[in-house]
């Protein structure tokens, strides 16, 4: 069986946690994902089945866009309510300041990664020596806030709503907000409701996959942004066998689907004769 599938993630559960009970309700071990969520996180999570494995990495959009909440006055190690707790504080924040902060972060920036990430320095990943006690230098990496606003402040806790790009460590960013504000705080939840055109109205609950109540996506339809070409009987074989095509297209990479609009290839330019193009993915 091959599909794609928006899964409405649960909190406590990790992304591969998701990906071990597809593959048990679907019988495969072929499933991946398209973008970690970390086990406090909910909301969208992208999962290909079968041959759509193959299609992952087109998969994984430029924006995401989430909602955010964060508790005032308590620090902790990994930037979110799971970890061990650095520093308490009372908190007394103007809603004005706060918003004209929040609004400031609608830039591009160099953000640093968290020290609690799978992001690896020579050689191991950062967590391993958040783990073991030692220093490093944490690397930075450009992101786009492209959209984000406050929802609500009350209390000791305020929500937001951000767009972001691939990449982009809501942990940091809230970190990044409150010592711009001069203040500590720490993540509480965050929903991830959206990542490209993957909504959360369009997706479904480990419950709701379990019942059998759920549509899988075609490669056809999730990738509509592409260049799609129909071709006949013939060329479909020379896909097929992985033949080298002519370059008639503008376009760096092309789709191909045969006369039941199922896609049998993905081709690129073809770097040594650009005449020509390659075949990427092929979908017997």
């Amino acid at each position: 069986m091959n599909g794609i599938l928006v899964v409405n993630k649960e909190k406590d559960y990790t992304s591969r946690d998701v990906v071990n009970i597809i593959s048990k309700e679907f019988k495969t071990k072929k499933v991946g994902h398209t973008g970690t969520l970390d086990p406090i996180a909910t909301g969208v999570l992208v999962v290909t089945i079968g041959g759509s494995t193959k299609i992952s990495e087109l998969l994984v959009s430029t924006y995401k866009e989430y909602i955010a909440e964060v508790t005032l006055g308590i620090k902790t190690d990994t930037f979110d309510i799971t970890g061990n707790i650095l520093e308490t504080k009372e908190i007394k924040l103007d809603k004005s300041k706060l918003e004209q902060t929040i609004k400031s972060f609608k830039k591009t920036y160099l953000q640093e990664v968290p020290i609690y990430s799978a992001v690896k320095l020579n050689g191991k990943k950062l967590y391993e020596y958040a783990r073991n006690k030692e220093e490093v230098k944490l690397p930075k990496k450009e992101v786009e806030i492209k959209e984000i606003e406050l929802l609500k402040y009350a209390g000791n806790k305020f929500t937001f709503r951000c767009l972001v790009s691939k990449g982009t460590y809501i942990r940091s960013l809230i970190n990044d907000i409150c010592n711009g504000l001069n203040i500590i705080g720490t993540m509480s939840s965050l929903k991830r409701t959206k990542q490209g055109e993957f909504k959360i109205e369009d997706s479904y609950t480990l419950e709701q996959i379990k019942n059998k109540k759920y549509k899988l996506l075609e490669m056809q339809e999730v990738l509509k942004e592409y260049l799609q070409i129909e071709v006949n009987e013939y060329i479909e074989n020379k896909i097929k066998n992985g033949c080298l095509l002519e370059n008639r297209y503008d376009e760096d990479i092309i789709v191909f689907i045969n006369k039941n609009q199922q896609v049998i290839g993905i081709y690129k330019k073809y770097e040594k004769d650009m005449n020509k193009i390659k075949p990427w993915k092929i979908f017997n």
